[in-house]
């Protein structure tokens, strides 16, 4: 009787085994049925098949002690895999045969990719088949930008913080455009593009307010602006010829003879001896008339006035006597110096930084300072222009602190020097060719190095002379020079090539200067040209009878002087027969113009 209910019970469990099986493949838990119930059934089917009869028996006595453990190995058999540990499933895994434990989860990575890849295809597919929205370029741009930003991992560059000072170091090196891009990349860059010492030392570098502190303006950011618009508006009332023209007061019977400016200064001497002081600064007040020596008071007729210079300190006066007058540009009436030399001065130059004072006469060049205990230091950064030995008129002394004696620069025989010009680091000679040397392209500048006295370059091949040449007042490794085949030529001495030549004057040039964007010139014929250096054209000019022996000019101000070649001209007089050229002298005199282009 135990043994039929043991064999019923075994065709029950078997049937509910099929039962949950088949249920488990309908709902695609599974494909197979479990290896563990698989094996438990073939464990009761051998059981049943191969058992003899006294197991059966002995099955049949202990039925009441082992009903329990038999309960207990089929609740395990049924869930064989809940209290398993994850590594046991690995390895039953592996002996089944499969390579990986990740296989199927990698398949079900592959499957979501499709699925994912065919739903956006549809998608695309729709959209192409419905009519199409207009996209904004900058939505675009946007989308772009996100992405970007959500692909970048790394830190941004201007996110990495840096010490102030170390920061303000680096931005120093940026230009005004620079700093303006820099301002908008975040608010610490901001902070650091308006740092007020990088303006300050922006304005130094542009050279405006020299002398100035740091703390003399609130923004010098706006004060650079205003500077600028300043100069933009200058420049264009220079193209335009927009502003005043001041003429300096003219006497009768006074012909005019040198007349030097510097800066706010302008001094003019005449042939009655008369030496005449202005300051462009302070129209209100008159001519300021400098005293002569007490030594020349007494002296009739006075000698003309040879020479003249001015620089901010001092205004120096040369005689056709031999006689030097000093004056204090502050003080003005009585000079405070006067010393005579042996013959007639034949070249002047004076400092434009000191009171430092060259004079030559014959063979001999004195050199005179106020004080030289308290001017040796500014002795060694003076750089005066070179003088020419007038008795050959083919050699060029350097004067050198160093020397106890002049050095000869450049000397070539049979070939004059026709005019020149020094700066701190060089100095331009005109040298006229004559004979066999106009086969080697005409008259030449030599440039010399006033460290080393060595010759650096020869610039020019023209066949007329060199008239003027301006080093000292033009651009940076520029050269300007004017010649009597009535050029202004403009050379660039890094490479020793032309710039700009330019066919100014009929009766040859006189005079010239330049700076970065603007020539002036002046002629024989009396003509004042200002010329666009770039495209060389002429923007205007001004026409006087007399010869344009002093031109000079500076930001907005523009100083010209007309002076006659004849001194001593016929019909100068009243009481002379020629009448025609005393009527001329008076419709055309020699002039001083000032012309000012302010804002």
């Amino acid at each position: 009787m135990a043994e039929d209910e043991l064999l019923v019970f075994r065709e029950h469990w078997k049937q509910e085994l099929t039962i949950k099986n088949e249920a488990h493949s309908n709902c695609n838990v599974t494909l197979q049925p479990s290896r563990e119930g698989s094996k438990l059934k073939r464990y009761f089917e051998d059981f049943g098949q191969n058992r003899s009869e006294p197991e059966k028996i002995q099955d049949s006595t202990s039925q009441g002690s082992s009903k329990g453990g038999q309960d207990a190995f089929l609740s395990a058999a049924k869930t064989p895999n809940e209290d398993q540990p994850e590594y046991v499933s690995i390895a039953e895994g592996l002996l089944d045969g499969r390579t990986s434990p990740l296989l199927e989860r990698i398949q079900e990575e592959r499957t979501r990719r499709k699925r994912q890849y065919h739903s956006l295809t549809s998608a695309c597919n729709t959209s192409q088949q419905q009519p199409q929205r207009k996209i904004n370029k900058g939505d675009k741009l946007v989308d772009q930008l996100i992405q970007d930003l959500n692909e970048t991992n790394d830190i941004p560059f201007f996110d990495i913080e840096l010490p102030y000072e170390l920061a303000l170091k680096i931005f120093q090196y940026l230009s005004r455009t620079e700093l303006g891009r820099c301002a908008q990349v975040s608010k610490a860059w901001g902070v650091l593009a308006e740092d007020e010492v990088l303006w300050f030392r922006m304005c130094q570098t542009e050279s405006y307010h020299h002398g100035a502190s740091v703390s003399d303006s609130p923004c010098w950011k706006s004060m650079l602006r205003d500077c600028r618009n300043s100069e933009n508006t200058v420049r264009s009332n220079w193209k335009n010829r927009v502003g005043s023209i001041s003429q300096l007061q003219y006497e009768l019977g006074k012909v005019l003879c040198d007349v030097s400016s510097c800066d706010s200064y302008v001094v003019a001497g005449y042939t009655s001896g008369d030496v005449r002081l202005w300051d462009t600064l302070h129209w209100d007040s008159a001519a300021s008339f400098l005293k002569p020596s007490p030594l020349m008071a007494d002296v009739t007729p006075r000698p003309h006035v040879s020479h003249i210079r001015v620089n901010n300190t001092v205004a120096v006066a040369a005689y056709d006597d031999g006689c030097v007058d000093v004056w204090s540009t502050e003080t003005g009436q009585e000079p405070v110096h006067h010393f005579q030399i042996p013959g007639r001065v034949h070249a002047l130059a004076l400092s434009l930084e000191s009171p430092t004072l060259a004079t030559a006469a014959g063979l001999d060049v004195r050199l005179d300072q106020p004080d030289e205990r308290v001017y040796l230091a500014l002795f060694l950064s003076v750089y005066l222009v070179p003088l020419v030995a007038l008795s050959a008129g083919e050699t060029v002394f350097l004067l050198a602190p160093e020397d106890l004696e002049p050095r000869v620069l450049h000397t070539i025989y049979g070939h004059p020097i026709t005019c020149l010009d020094a700066s701190a680091s060089h100095a331009a000679l005109g040298v006229k060719s004559c004979g066999w040397a106009m086969n080697d392209g005409g008259n030449k500048i030599h440039v010399y190095s006033l460290e080393t006295g060595q010759s650096e370059m020869s610039v020019g091949n023209s066949a007329g002379d060199f008239s003027c040449v301006n080093l000292r007042d033009s651009p940076p490794h520029m050269l300007i020079c004017g010649n009597k085949d009535r050029r202004v030529r403009v050379f660039d001495l890094r490479t020793g090539s032309s710039v700009t030549s330019l066919y100014a004057h009929h009766m040859g040039v006189t005079s010239v200067q330049a700076d970065d964007w603007k020539i002036v010139s002046g002629g024989g014929e009396g003509l004042v040209c200002v010329w666009e250096m770039r495209m060389g054209a002429k923007l205007w000019e001004m026409h006087n009878r007399h010869p344009v022996r002093h031109l000079r000019f500076n930001t907005s101000t523009l100083v010209t002087a007309n002076i006659p070649d004849e001194k001593s001209p016929r019909g100068a007089c009243i009481t002379d027969d020629d009448l025609t050229a005393h009527r001329r002298s008076l419709i055309t005199p020699p002039k001083i113009l000032i012309y000012t282009f302010r804002v």
